[in-house]
């Protein structure tokens, strides 16, 4: 477990995070992260939920689609 303190950015506040948590996050300065809600929680990600989302309907569509994407492509 890894607490976080709260401090003041400005007129905003905000948490600092270590280097190793941005290194495991893949992350650097400027990058966007994602804080979602969930059952137990709360998930920090780097990556966009509703994009994944979206992946995951696409890829739906195409296997259910696959005949005439096939069709189209010729």
């Amino acid at each position: 477990m890894l607490a976080l303190k709260v401090t003041t950015i400005g007129n905003s506040v905000g948490v600092v995070l270590p280097k190793e948590m941005t290194a495991k996050l893949k992350v650097k300065e400027g990058d966007t992260l994602y804080l979602t809600e969930t059952p137990d929680g709360y998930r920090l990600t780097p990556y966009d939920p509703e994009f994944e989302r979206q992946m995951q309907l696409a890829e739906e569509l195409r296997r259910e689609r696959r005949n005439v994407l096939h069709e189209l492509a010729k």
